[in-house]
């Protein structure tokens, strides 16, 4: 049964994208925090949060490998989106000119799976491509990946299986981590080795670096199939 492991990566809209009232309901509770310096300081966090909701986020690259082959295809905007796909390898990459292109080559691979792999993509990665294809009319090719938590079929997320559903909360002995701390801990190369992180995406994009958003993306992909490997050899069936 063919497997799709994939992870996304997302940049802020612009501010101005938003009109008045928006813009005030994003940022309502500045008004209760009476020390300027301080509501500065939560008005460029809550700002920095933009990257995290879909409704003020675009998606800008999705990384997706086949868990058997680990061949696959990344697909990024860029400005040079004419360019042709780069080919010649296990992972094409290709550009695209928006966020639609994006996503519609990734539901348009989407449908050749049986199932998928991700690490949080439960809580974030399904989701945001959910709700971001909705608002820009793009078919969505498979709905059934928010199903059944307790299952690991057509959705294995690995932020749920390495903590048995939140077993244990918050702090107790299955406590969530990062998807590098695990990679660290079962000796994977980190997806951040080549100092490259997620909250760096924004930046990325304004200084026109959409290549390294993609190979930092596939670097996230890469190491899932590794984790999701040693689950599935040391883990699965736990009940």
């Amino acid at each position: 049964m063919a497997t799709l492991v994939f992870d996304i990566e997302t940049s802020a809209l612009p501010v101005e994208t938003f009109d008045e009232t928006q813009q005030e309901y994003l940022y309502r509770e500045l008004q209760k925090i009476p020390d300027e310096v301080e509501r500065e300081n939560r008005r460029v966090e809550i700002t920095r949060q933009f990257n995290l909701w879909p409704l003020t986020a675009q998606v800008v690259c999705v990384a997706m490998l086949n868990a058997e082959s680990q061949r696959g295809q990344v697909v990024f905007l860029a400005d040079d989106y004419e360019e042709d796909a780069v080919e010649g390898g296990p992972v094409e990459f290709v550009p695209c000119a928006d966020e639609s292109e994006l996503l519609s080559a990734f539901w348009d691979a989407s449908k050749h799976y049986q199932s998928i792999v991700t690490f949080n993509g439960r809580g974030f990665d399904v989701p945001f491509l959910y709700l971001r294809s909705a608002l820009l009319d793009v078919p969505i090719t498979r709905k059934d990946w928010l199903g059944y938590r307790f299952a690991t079929e057509p959705h294995c997320d690995l932020a749920e299986q390495l903590t048995f559903y939140g077993v244990s909360g918050r702090e107790g002995a299955a406590k969530r981590f990062n998807l590098d701390f695990y990679c660290k801990a079962f000796g994977i190369e980190s997806p951040k080795s080549h100092g490259v992180t997620g909250m760096d995406v924004s930046q990325l994009m304004a200084e026109g670096r959409f290549r390294e958003i993609a190979e930092y993306c596939l670097r996230d992909v890469r190491a899932t199939v590794e984790l999701h490997r040693i689950w599935k050899e040391r883990l699965a069936g736990i009940k």
